[in-house]
């Protein structure tokens, strides 16, 4: 896509997956939860709304779509959809498996720890798996 490019601070802590229709798909490394981030590719865009509505139906199907595999691939107990922007202004959507065992349960994600990495492999078997989830 023309003019997109992804916010700094997204690719320093996420590993590329795959592109779908509307959006690039990540892995957070973050090894205490299956984290996956979807940012549509397009330039300049900090709100949903500001996506056509044709891209935000697509969209909202691939976070449906990565949520609903994510779980089939994890067995988690719950999935966690947000879109929060505070930080990170590019719009992006974060979906995290989560475990009632997880480290933050039953709180949120954010702000609980400091991540762990992925060992390399480790980190490479689930980009995989993700990558063949789609």
């Amino acid at each position: 896509m023309p003019d997109f490019s992804l916010d700094k601070r997204i690719a320093a802590s996420t590993v590329y997956a795959l592109d779908l229709t509307v959006s690039r798909v990540l892995v957070m490394d973050d090894a205490r939860y299956p984290w996956l981030i979807l940012v549509p590719r397009r330039a300049h865009l900090t709100e949903l709304f500001e996506l056509s509505p044709t891209d935000r139906i697509l969209l909202t199907e691939e976070v449906a779509i990565a949520a609903e595999r994510l779980k089939d691939l994890t067995g988690c107990h719950k999935i966690n959809i947000g879109s929060l922007g505070n930080i990170v202004p590019q719009l992006h959507f974060h979906i995290v498996a989560r475990n009632i065992a997880d480290p933050a349960w039953p709180g949120p994600v954010w702000g609980a720890g400091e991540a762990i990495p992925y060992e390399p492999k480790a980190l490479e078997a689930f980009v995989h798996a993700v990558v063949h989830m789609f």
